[in-house]
């Protein structure tokens, strides 16, 4: 009776362990995974669009990609590889503020905020959301949707 208490105990420490190992790995690849999709959203993302780099925008987008526009516009990821070949960025300076990033276990991640414009003395803002999932170690986005864009004098 007493060994069966035992094992019993055993195994539930065990399964105890192997539960704290898990989440505190999955905890250190969410950091580490936080701060390469901050860096390609805040930072890689905008510097494809700003130098009109298609390599590197072509690295950040997924074969699946789509784009939505704030009118409710389709886009793959080859029309927007053409688009910013063909269309030099025309503001003074951008930044990217995110707002929410989740990531999930089954390797997908969700960033949105808002996107601020400056040129000309002109204030203007928008909203997006992206969708990006993990192939082995390397986020991609598969989804953008832009809306709410305002401009302010």
């Amino acid at each position: 009776m007493n060994f069966l208490k035992v094992i019993s105990f055993t195994i539930m420490i065990t399964f105890f362990i192997n539960s704290c190992s898990k989440k505190a790995t999955y905890s250190q690849n969410s950091v580490k995974d936080k701060q390469t999709l901050r860096h390609i959203k805040e930072v890689l993302w905008a510097k494809a669009y700003r130098e009109q780099d298609t390599v590197l925008l072509d690295q950040i987008l997924d074969e699946s990609f789509e784009f939505i526009d704030g009118s409710g516009n389709r886009f793959t990821k080859k029309d927007e590889l053409h688009w910013i070949k063909n269309n030099a960025t025309k503001h003074d300076s951008f930044h990217y503020e995110i707002k929410r990033l989740d990531i999930y276990k089954n390797g997908t991640a969700i960033i949105s905020g808002t996107g601020h414009i400056y040129k000309d003395s002109i204030y203007s803002f928008y909203q997006s959301s992206n969708v990006l999932i993990k192939k082995d170690t390397i986020w991609k986005a598969i989804s953008s949707h832009v809306s709410g864009y305002r401009q302010l004098k």
